[in-house]
């Protein structure tokens, strides 16, 4: 027998944006597996520019992207009348980042992402 019942998200649709190939593959995987429809962008230009970004019941950013960081991809999307629950993801946060992503309402989950800390932020997020 497996563990505590999970709830089934029914299909809810979530974003990940992050540049390492490999942290996108991963992190696409362990959420389709919790049984989420989820897209991939290797960048913030690819989120932003995407027409169905407003679409996305939740949204999960690396704070350290090529262009800009995590948190200005956030702004940004704000700007855009973008509101998705917003989840940063980011290894070992300095007290300035924590405060601002607090300050704009964004989670913060830190990097290495373990057991089921993600999904249970998504689940909680997507609950309220």
């Amino acid at each position: 027998m497996t563990g505590p019942a999970r709830l089934q998200p029914s299909k809810r649709m979530l974003a990940v944006v992050a540049d390492d190939p490999a942290v996108r593959g991963s992190l696409q995987f362990s959420l389709e597996i919790e049984g989420y429809e989820v897209r991939v962008f290797d960048d913030a230009g690819g989120l932003l520019n995407d027409p169905c970004a407003a679409g996305f019941d939740s949204i999960i950013i690396d704070q350290n992207l090529p262009t800009f960081d995590g948190l200005e991809l956030v702004m940004r999307l704000r700007d855009r009348s973008v509101f998705a629950p917003v989840i940063l993801t980011t290894s070992q946060p300095s007290g300035f980042l924590a405060r601002r992503a607090r300050g704009a309402g964004i989670s913060i989950i830190e990097k290495p992402l373990l057991d089921n800390a993600l999904a249970d932020k998504i689940q909680s997020l997507l609950q309220r």
